[in-house]
């Protein structure tokens, strides 16, 4: 599988731009600040419907534009399909599949699997949870089918929970008696929601990291080859799920036993937004006793469980991102990711400078110049582009 052609329209620093790959090693080259990881990034979002470096959609528009654009022609053995995803500053982002009609933004998670390695994988060790949470989040709605909507429907809940708390910790409310009514059973209602789909969306968390598990500590070894052991440690918020056979009836007394710190708060204390996952070496924390070499080893180990779980369940290779990742390894940790990456379908890899990419003769790769990419943007020379952006628009047009 791979992506023949990707055409963005308003996404983050790019107004239009149009380009093609070809299969196997595809080189984004040119300095910094020209847009080479904005143009991965929106492959990673059209596969996974999200991207590692932000939690909303907002800053993947254009500044002063309603909506981006995502197009990508994929091809894989004697089948090309084109996906498009839509990404909206209000409202839910929308996607299309070979032109057909409008579809959720989940319908396009797993078409065009891919999995990326970038300059900020380092903090899945070492950094705060949200990080490890988008990863787990990231790498389940690939591997689970109905992750993503599970996913979706959770966070709805939560946040008209959130807004409940918040309505009872406010006194300011001119039929106060009335009004606690009517909120705390309300409140009841999405509380109960709330615990039952935390409690999925855990099971389903726990599967995933089981499934990597023993990737991750096989690949680790390899990599690292002094005999150490590295383990993942799922930390759910609702541990009950694990421990009890009645996890259900464990979660509500603990939710009455925090309630009057949640009014006060104006917050949900405990769900599955407060998850992490504890990278363990030697069964011990990595984020506080591993090395900066040994944190880069572990994180590179998990990007490649992950790559091994997406190939078994898609049978078939997912694209690779490698994101100015050459710059921040080591000569041995960048000839092992080289030598992963020569073994790929397809692989997209940006750099600022030919010399950070490890130099060896097996290396046949499609170079791309992102500065005179810019310079044919601009001025307006690319023929394919004004067609494309034409099709798109109407596309968008014949849905209203």
């Amino acid at each position: 599988m791979y992506i023949s052609r990707l055409a963005l329209d308003h996404y983050r620093s790019w107004e239009h731009c149009v380009l093609d790959f070809e299969p196997g090693i595809n080189i984004l080259q040119g300095a910094n600040g020209l847009g080479k990881t904005n143009i991965v990034e929106a492959v990673e979002v059209l596969s996974t419907g999200s991207s590692h470096r932000t939690s909303s959609s907002l800053p993947l528009i254009e500044k002063g534009c309603a909506s981006a654009t995502i197009r990508a022609n994929v091809e894989d053995d004697e089948t090309q399909h084109t996906y498009e995803a839509t990404i909206v500053a209000r409202g839910a982002n929308r996607a299309r599949i070979d032109g057909g009609k409008s579809q959720y933004m989940r319908d396009l998670i797993g078409r065009t699997p891919s999995v990326s390695f970038t300059p900020e994988d380092q903090r899945l060790v070492a950094g705060d949870p949200a990080t490890r949470r988008n990863f787990i989040n990231q790498a389940a709605s690939l591997l689970l089918p109905h992750y993503a909507q599970l996913l979706q429907q959770f966070t709805h809940v939560a946040k008209q929970r959130t807004a409940l708390l918040k309505q009872l910790g406010d006194g300011t409310n001119t039929d106060l008696q009335y009004s606690q009514q009517t909120v705390l059973s309300g409140l009841e209602i999405w509380t109960g929601q709330f615990i039952d789909l935390g409690m999925r969306l855990t099971r389903e968390r726990n599967d995933v990291i089981t499934r990597l598990g023993e990737p991750f500590a096989r690949i680790y070894a390899s990599l690292a080859g002094d005999g150490e052991r590295a383990a993942l440690a799922y930390e759910p918020s609702f541990d009950e799920v694990m421990l009890f056979d009645d996890p259900g009836a464990e979660i509500s007394r603990h939710f009455q036993r925090i309630y009057p710190g949640e009014v006060a708060r104006g917050q949900n204390l405990i769900g599955p937004h407060r998850d992490d996952l504890t990278l363990l070496l030697n069964d011990m924390p990595a984020r506080e006793f591993a090395s900066n070499g040994e944190m880069w080893t572990m994180a590179l180990a998990l990007k490649m469980a992950l790559y091994e779980a997406v190939s078994a369940q898609f049978e078939s290779k997912p694209i690779v991102i490698l994101d100015d990742v050459f710059a921040q390894l080591d000569e041995s940790r960048r000839g092992q990711i080289l030598d992963f990456a020569m073994r790929q379908d397809q692989v997209l890899i940006t750099v600022a400078a030919a010399s950070d990419i490890p130099q060896t003769d097996a290396v046949h790769a499609h170079v791309i110049d992102v500065a005179a990419l810019r310079r044919q943007l601009q001025d307006g020379g690319d023929n394919d582009l004004v067609a494309m952006m034409a099709q798109l628009a109407a596309g968008r047009e014949g849905d209203r």
